[in-house]
Formats: structure tokens, sequence, C-alpha cells
């Protein structure tokens, strides 16, 4: 693997984790929880840059750049301070992150970007990594990084460390929608009622359609719900937004909230749903996006 040079500078779409369903299925001695979850991937996120640097720096734009840091607590930058310090690599990097995902909304925003930039910093310096340490820098900066890297459907468990490949999602789009209230994980998982709730059904090899998906859907749940919805109630209001909206087959919180997502057939069934919502909640954030079987960066 080549370095890029300083006229080439590496980009990534850094896409929202969704879970579709979220298991809490323990606690262990350390605290923390273990999950069973299938995370997939839509086409929305926001956009890390890299580019040579004689330091290693983040700078910060987009609609939800404002209330986040762009030192050294940021985890994008602690991914290439992490990376490099794995690798033995001392040259700078520069960072710069296009912040399109609202703030601690349960949809992994955090993870997506500590894992783009992962990958970029080793396109930047021209470097190569295993496949196990690389996976080992991401468990230790947060639960989700893994299953970010890669950016594909994954049923996780674990604390996160444990991805099986999941089968690919059939064609349908979803909408997201968050209402505008930032949740900490810590939080919701404080408010839980039960840790050691029952397990799921086993993932299919195969989806034969929408329909197939969301019935299977309909036999699994998230456990931090009901306790997201007690700390947010807005919550609430945007499930039942996402429920009453023409062609939604399905509406769930995603990960710790506050963001819920309805799965749709079909883009136009997706876009006109979008634009219901935001004409009833113009504060909100709500974005249609597809759901790929694969992950690219394209921007």
């Amino acid at each position: 693997m080549s370095a890029l040079t300083a006229a080439e500078p590496a980009r990534a779409l850094a896409r929202a984790k969704v879970n579709l369903f979220l298991h809490v299925r323990g606690r262990r001695p350390d605290g923390r929880h273990t999950l069973e979850s299938l995370a997939v991937f839509p086409d929305v996120g926001d956009v890390v840059t890299a580019e040579p640097s004689a330091a290693r720096s983040l700078s910060l734009s987009g609609p939800f750049a404002i209330g986040l840091g762009a030192g050294d607590d940021n985890l994008a930058l602690r991914a290439v301070e992490a990376l490099g310090e794995a690798l033995g690599e001392r040259r700078g990097l520069a960072l710069h992150l296009e912040k399109r995902l609202p703030i601690a909304s349960g949809i992994g925003g955090g993870s997506a970007d500590a894992a783009a930039a992962l990958r970029l910093a080793l396109r930047v310096w021209g470097r190569t990594i295993s496949s196990s340490a690389l996976a080992h820098v991401a468990l230790g900066l947060g639960a989700d990084v893994p299953v970010c890297l890669s950016s594909e459907p994954a049923v996780m468990g674990g604390v996160g460390e444990t991805l099986t490949a999941a089968p690919a999602p059939p064609p349908c789009w979803m909408v997201l929608v968050n209402p505008g209230q930032p949740l900490s994980t810590a939080a919701v998982f404080a408010a839980l009622d039960r840790r050691d709730n029952p397990p799921g059904p086993r993932t299919p090899a195969r989806f034969a359609d929408v329909g197939a998906l969301v019935s299977w859907l309909a036999t699994t749940r998230n456990d931090l719900e009901a306790p997201a919805r007690r700390l947010a109630p807005s919550i609430g209001a945007a499930l039942g937004a996402l429920r009453w909206t023409p062609g939604c087959l399905l509406a769930r919180m995603s990960g710790s909230g506050a963001t819920c997502f309805g799965l749709f057939a079909d883009e136009a069934a997706a876009t006109d749903a979008a634009a219901a919502i935001r004409n009833r909640e113009p504060a909100w954030w709500v974005a249609p996006a597809q759901v790929s079987a694969r992950a690219d960066e394209t921007v």
C-alpha cells in the first residue's frame, strides 16, 4: 500500500449504524453489558477527510459540529493516536469531520467516525495491519467501532467484539428520525429494569424480501427502548410519527436512542414519509436512506 501525496486527500463516508434489534443479555463483572444485535448501515453518515500533515489534528464542520470537541477527547482523533501507537507511526495526519449525524443519538456516529479515521490513516500513511490487530485497536475505542470498520451488515455479540456476517438485507429503504434530544448511553443502561433478557430467534440464512425481514424482526425487540422512552418521552412521538406514516412496515428505536427508524419497501415511500414528517416536525432531524448489502465510501 503506497501513501497518498499531499495533493490527494482521502475521503470516506462514515455510515450510520442502525440496530434493527438489540437484546441485552447480561452484565459482565467489569460492568460492560453483553448484547445481541443485527446492525445495518444505510447510505447516510458523516464525511471524514484525511491528508498528510506535520501534526495530528482535527477540524470540524457540518450541522452538528456545534458542541462537538476537536481535542483529544474526540473519538476520531483518539483513533488516529491509538493506531499510530500500535504501528509505531510518528507521522502526522490532518483530519476533517463534516458532522452530518446527530450527536449521542444511538446510530453510532462517533464510532463510525473513529472507524473511518482508522481506515483513512492506513491509506494516507501507506501502512498495513492485520485484521485482528486492527479489531483490537477498534475495540479499545468503543464497543461499536469494530462493526463500523467494514460498515456491512453483521450480527453483534458479546460487548461488540463478536461479529458474524449477516444475511444481505433485501432491497428496502428506511427513514431515520431524531427528535433532537441527546441521550446518554450510560443513563439508558442504568435505567434498565432487567439485564438478563431472553435470547432472540436465530438469524435466518437469507430474507426473501422486505416482508420476510419485517416478519422476522417482529419476533425481536430493542431492550433499551423502554428505559430510553422513560428518559426521553419524545422518542414515543418519533415512533408514533413513523408508524402513522403510509408505507411504514416497522418502526423501532436504534441502539440506545433517541434516533428511531422506519422500514419502507421502496425509495418513493421513504422519501414521501420523510417529507411528511419534516413538514409536521421541522425541528427534527429526518433522513431517508437506502439499506445496502455492501458499503462503499462514496461521498
